[in-house]
C-alpha cells in the first residue's frame, strides 16, 4: 500500500483506491448505453440498473425508462435486467411479455445463481446468507425457493432448523460485510460441522478491496466519508466497516451533504465510494471539502484492480466493443 501520509496539524483528504464503480457496474451502464445507441430509445430498465440514484437519472434522460416489473414494460419490447440478477420466474414472464431482455446481470451474482442450481439439484438445503428484499438476494432466492433458507445474522444462524444437516450448503450475497460474513458461516460450521460451501468465496472482488483499504486507513484517520446511495448495500457496509473499527462513518449521496458542523474536529478525512458511485460525485466532494480547508489530498492504493467483464454477445457483436473494464 503506497502512502505518505502528512504531518498532524495539516487537513488531510486520504483519497482511497480502489474506489467507486467494479467491472459489474461499469458493464450493466455500458449495456444500457449501447442499447440506447442501437436500438434507439426507448429502452425499459426492469429496477434500477445499479443502486445509485445519479447513475439511474442520468440514464433516465438518455431515454432509458426503468420499471419496477415486467407487466410495465409493452409487449414485445426491449428490456434490460439489472445487475443485481432476476429469479427464473421472472425470465419466464418475460418470455410470455415477448420481451427481447438484454441480460445485465453481473457474472459474479450469475456465478451465485449456477450455485444454488447445482446444490438444488444435488439435493441439498441451501442457507442464503444476505439482506432480505434486496434485489440480487430475492433473484437468487427464485432459483431454488422450495430448498433455500435466508439467514441475515449470527442470531438467526443460532435458530436456524435444518431439514437434513447433513446435506447442507451455503451461499453468500456478493456484497456482504466480509467480518459479518465470516462470523455468520464459522457459526453454521459449529452448528452444522458437514455443511458445504462454495468453491470461492460469492462476495465480489471489489465489495472485498473496498472494505480492505477501509480497514488500512482506518487507524490513520477521524473520519471515513463514503460516497453511495442509501440503497447500496456495498456501501453501507463501508459506513459499517469503518464505525466497526472505531472510526465514525457517514453514507452521502452527494457532496452537498456534508457541512461544516459534520466536520467539527476532523483534521484527517478518508473518502471512498461505493461500487456504484460515479468518479464525479468523488470529485464534487474533494472539492466541497476543500472549502472547509482540507487542501491536501493523498491517494492511498491498497490493491490494482483490472478486472474485465464481456458484453452480451447482441451487445458487444453490434456496437463493436468486446469488453468493459472497471476504473482502476
Amino acid at each position: 500500500m503506497a502512502t505518505g501520509f502528512g504531518s498532524p496539524e495539516e487537513k488531510i483528504i486520504y483519497l482511497l483506491k480502489p474506489r467507486g464503480f467494479c467491472a459489474g457496474v461499469v458493464r450493466a451502464i455500458d449495456i444500457v448505453e449501447l442499447a440506447l445507441d442501437i436500438y434507439g430509445p426507448p429502452v425499459y430498465v426492469r429496477k434500477e440498473i445499479v443502486h445509485n440514484s445519479h447513475v439511474v437519472h442520468n440514464l433516465a434522460s438518455k431515454g432509458a425508462i426503468f420499471v419496477e416489473e415486467n407487466e410495465e414494460v409493452p409487449e414485445g419490447s426491449r428490456v434490460v435486467f439489472s445487475a443485481h440478477g432476476v429469479s427464473p420466474a421472472v425470465r419466464q414472464q418475460a418470455r410470455q411479455r415477448r420481451l427481447h431482455v438484454i441480460d445485465a446481470t453481473c457474472p459474479l451474482v450469475t456465478k451465485v445463481h449456477l450455485e444454488s442450481i447445482r446444490f438444488a439439484r444435488q439435493g441439498y438445503t441451501i442457507i442464503l446468507i444476505g439482506h432480505k428484499d434486496h434485489d440480487e438476494v430475492i433473484g437468487t432466492l427464485g432459483e431454488a425457493p422450495e430448498q433455500t433458507l435466508l439467514v441475515s445474522s449470527v442470531e438467526e444462524a443460532d435458530r436456524l432448523e435444518a431439514p437434513d444437516p447433513s446435506k447442507l450448503s451455503y451461499l453468500t450475497q456478493t456484497t456482504l460485510s466480509l467480518d459479518e460474513t465470516r462470523d455468520i458461516v464459522e457459526r453454521l460450521k459449529q452448528r452444522f460441522p458437514a455443511i458445504q460451501g462454495p468453491p470461492a468465496q460469492d462476495i465480489c472482488y471489489a465489495t472485498e478491496n473496498r472494505q480492505q483499504a477501509v480497514k488500512g486507513v482506518a487507524p490513520r484517520c477521524d473520519f471515513l466519508l463514503v460516497v453511495g446511495s442509501d440503497n447500496s448495500s456495498n456501501s453501507r457496509r463501508l459506513v459499517e466497516v469503518s464505525q466497526n473499527l472505531g472510526v465514525p462513518a457517514r453514507l452521502l449521496d452527494s457532496a452537498d451533504e456534508i457541512d461544516a458542523a459534520s466536520l467539527a474536529g476532523v483534521q484527517k478525512v478518508a473518502v471512498t465510494a461505493g461500487a456504484s458511485a460515479p468518479e464525479h460525485l468523488v470529485q464534487e466532494l474533494i472539492a466541497h471539502l476543500r472549502e472547509f480547508g482540507f487542501q491536501r489530498v493523498e491517494e492511498v492504493e491498497w490493491i490494482e484492480e483490472n478486472v474485465r467483464f464481456a458484453l452480451p454477445p447482441e451487445l458487444a457483436t453490434g456496437s463493436g466493443r468486446l469488453t468493459t473494464i472497471a476504473n482502476s
